[in-house]
């Protein structure tokens, strides 16, 4: 089984080298346009001359550790975050070094899982004041999606950055648009330190029809885009996807070293459910089955590396679903016995390679599940985008032919997204161990 490792310079050397390094100099970078679109993306020589910063054998490094790129943007003005577990330099939560290196930080804005990543899928995070910073939580999953004009009145800038998996559904992205808009609306400068796909070697799934639109699908693109947040801000600006073509001030800090073809095996989970790296290769496929009469190991030591039902009798793999504190609040089939396939090193030796949704599973399941009426529940539709799939399933469609029909929709968008991409793909390489 793949597990979350890191590969990370001392980060006490890596922030005081940032920092040391943002003193010597007090004009930006130079600037890549991004198409016809007010959008800055920094990635470019720092006033010392060294060429994208230090080399340290090829290794990504996400925006965040940066820091030189970043710090003179935000000095001396009124900091907001948007962050959650994953922001970290090394194994230090970033508000934490930003705050060690005299950043004015006034308040956190806190995702689906808040901002410590300790809620349960779908739980309704709270506002309130996290204990060891003692900053404002705000959340962006309750009663309030994006942040209000009120929240960002004695704000200057808004930092964003939250790691992604790659998938339309995964409800970071939907966060970002959201606040994208706040911004435009309220005139606040948004910088998106950019973080690697870990998906992103491929492209595949139904396009969403923007009449199903939901918290798990804002833009007309395929489930698995292919593209890393800060590329997917671009997409959005350039394509007008902000209500009233609103345009928010952009600046995008990118990763170094990185690829859509390059594996990149994330130091930490991006939520209590994906615990590692299977979990986050078999998520694109697995995370349909949700909207169905199925399990995906939710309150089990394997969510999204397994799957199963009462009623599937077929299977070798038994699971229970518990109540888990922190990852799992009532989850499907609380307490019975599921039968069902575990999953754990099928990601690693097959889905990888094979750089496509693998429905045949959901039409295999399908086919098993003793009431067809049943088996999708409602949730099914905004998951996939549209009725089509459903449809298509409930016809008797085979995968080929379910996929064929995804063809024109991912070539559009395939050249659609060219103009945002910074950074290279090549379609026929899949992912680079």
């Amino acid at each position: 089984m793949i597990g979350f490792k890191g590969n990370h310079p001392n980060p006490k050397f890596v922030l005081l080298f940032g920092w040391l390094l943002s003193l010597s100099f007090f004009s930006l970078p130079p600037l890549i346009a991004q198409s016809s679109v007010k959008i800055q993306s920094i990635n470019a020589k720092n006033s010392t001359g060294y060429s994208n910063s230090i080399n340290y054998n090829n290794r990504i490094r996400v925006g965040a550790e940066r820091t030189w790129l970043y710090l003179p943007l935000i000095r001396g003005k009124k900091i907001a975050m948007v962050s959650n577990q994953t922001s970290t330099i090394g194994k230090t939560h970033l508000v934490d070094s930003l705050q060690k290196l005299g950043i004015d930080i006034r308040l956190v804005f806190a995702p689906e899982h808040g901002f410590r990543g300790d809620a349960e899928n779908g739980a309704t995070v709270l506002n309130g004041m996290d204990a060891k910073t003692g900053l404002r939580i705000i959340s962006l999953y309750g009663s309030n999606l994006k942040p209000l004009a009120s929240d960002l009145k004695e704000i200057d800038c808004v930092l964003f950055d939250i790691q992604d998996v790659g998938t339309r559904f995964y409800t970071y992205l939907t966060t970002l648009h959201y606040v994208m808009e706040s911004c435009a609306e309220n005139k606040k400068q948004l910088i998106v330190l950019d973080r690697p796909n870990p998906n992103g070697y491929f492209i595949d799934g139904p396009v969403l029809n923007t009449e199903f639109r939901s918290m798990v699908g804002m833009h007309p693109i395929p489930i698995v885009h292919g593209m890393t947040l800060g590329e997917l801000a671009s997409m959005i600006n350039g394509e007008k996807w902000l209500p009233d073509l609103r345009h928010c001030p952009l600046t995008i800090i990118q990763c170094e070293n990185y690829d859509h073809n390059k594996s990149y095996i994330l130091p930490i989970p991006p939520s209590p459910n994906l615990p590692n790296q299977n979990a986050i290769y078999l998520y694109p496929t697995l995370c349909l089955l949700e909207g169905t009469q199925m399990s995906m190991g939710r309150g089990t030591a394997y969510p999204f590396e397994c799957y199963g039902s009462p009623w599937l009798r077929k299977g070798s793999f038994l699971f229970v679903p518990q109540n888990i504190k922190g990852k799992a609040l009532n989850p499907p089939f609380l307490n019975d016995t599921c039968h069902g396939v575990l999953l754990s090193d099928f990601a690693n030796e097959f889905i990888v390679s094979f750089q496509h949704l693998y429905i045949e599973w959901l039409i295999m399941l399908y086919k098993e599940c003793p009431d067809k009426n049943k088996f999708f529940n409602p949730f099914f539709l905004k998951l996939s985008g549209s009725d089509e799939l459903k449809k298509q399933i409930m016809a008797g469609n085979s995968a080929e032919e379910i996929r064929k029909s995804w063809q024109s929709g991912i070539e559009k968008f395939s050249t659609d997204r060219k103009p945002y991409l910074l950074y290279p793909f090549d379609p026929t390489l899949g992912l680079k161990k």
